[in-house]
């Protein structure tokens, strides 16, 4: 059912977010979200948290079986994850701007999210350790911004030949630094 909502909002935005909506979305009777979630507030609460754990499962499936040791290696992944996100997983990530927006709005989805943000942030500072960074910790930023620019922009105005591979690595190899790079050369 939450996974049905996940989808709901992903596809229709955070007014399209009824229990109504994911009764059907999830093929289920009429009153059944309302049954499990008596308010619209408690679906919400409910939704962002399985979004998280969805959010933390997928990230650890990703830092299990990626890890690059080269900044040209980070940009790649980062260009991959980026397609990923605003091509297969599209609806996920339309889902997951529009809790974050929500969150601006209701501070308390905040702590859900702040969970799993660090836990993202953990990762992408360890790799950013591993190619070379002298500041993993203020390039983090620097890099994760951009890339979620990078990726909303993608989504409000899709471009069929999207490719974010050249700005990516442009980036990277520019805050991660000369030694980085000629390191991975």
């Amino acid at each position: 059912m939450l996974d049905a909502a996940i989808s709901v909002l992903g596809e229709r935005g955070m007014r399209g977010l009824t229990h109504r909506a994911v009764d059907a979305a999830a093929g289920l009777p009429a009153g059944s979200a309302s049954n499990h979630f008596r308010t619209r507030d408690a679906l919400l609460d409910a939704v962002v948290e399985r979004f998280a754990a969805r959010e933390r499962a997928g990230w650890d499936e990703v830092a299990a079986r990626v890890c690059p040791t080269t900044p040209r290696e980070l940009a790649q992944a980062l260009a991959a994850f980026a397609q990923d996100a605003t091509g297969p997983r599209r609806t996920l990530t339309l889902a997951r701007y529009a809790i974050l927006a929500e969150a601006g709005i209701q501070p308390s989805l905040r702590r859900q999210l702040s969970e799993t943000g660090a836990r993202v942030n953990a990762w992408f500072t360890n790799w950013l350790r591993i190619v070379g960074s002298s500041d993993p910790e203020r390039h983090a930023p620097i890099i994760m911004n951009h890339w979620t620019g990078v990726v909303l922009h993608q989504l409000a105005d899709p471009d069929p030949a999207f490719d974010p591979s050249a700005q990516i690595s442009a980036l990277v190899t520019s805050v991660v630094g000369p030694r980085s790079v000629e390191a991975s050369v």
